[in-house]
């Protein structure tokens, strides 16, 4: 039988594969979990319509994603914090702290796409990298004030 996917299924494939399977398969698992439908000429046509938005969308989206990586070229954040006279920090600078530094300079980015390597926990210039979309990254320094 062939099904139209419409949701990634492990092993399978991914939303909006058609996919030859086992009759049984697809009447016993996957269509009673909504995970496929039957392949038909309405079904596949439609199917096709709604990848085609899809991958529409997603390049609108890195568009958009490129265009802010432009923007984050060359921005340095301030943050201030307390700090020993010999530079290190009483705790150490979050993504939620370069976060609310970013929404004072306009920009919205969550937390989860901000990638630090090591914990700053020390006065000083720091390397920070932000994950935009898939394979957009955007590299921002952090300047810890004392």
């Amino acid at each position: 039988m062939r099904i139209i996917l419409l949701q990634n299924v492990r092993g399978l494939g991914k939303k909006f594969d058609i996919k030859k399977v086992a009759d049984g398969y697809a009447r016993n698992f996957l269509f009673p979990k909504n995970l496929a439908v039957a392949a038909t000429t309405e079904t596949i046509s439609q199917t096709e319509k709604e990848r085609d938005a899809r991958i529409e969308k997603e390049k609108e989206g890195l568009k958009k994603a490129e265009q802010t990586a432009g923007k984050f070229k060359g921005l340095v954040l301030k943050i201030k914090t307390k700090a020993t006279k010999d530079g290190k920090l009483f705790g150490s600078i979050s993504n939620q702290e370069i976060v609310s530094a970013l929404k004072k300079k306009k920009f919205k980015i969550s937390s989860d796409k901000i990638e630090i390597k090591k914990p700053i926990k020390k006065v000083g210039k720091h390397s920070v990298k932000i994950n935009l979309a898939s394979g957009i990254q955007a590299e921002i320094t952090v300047e810890v004030l004392g």
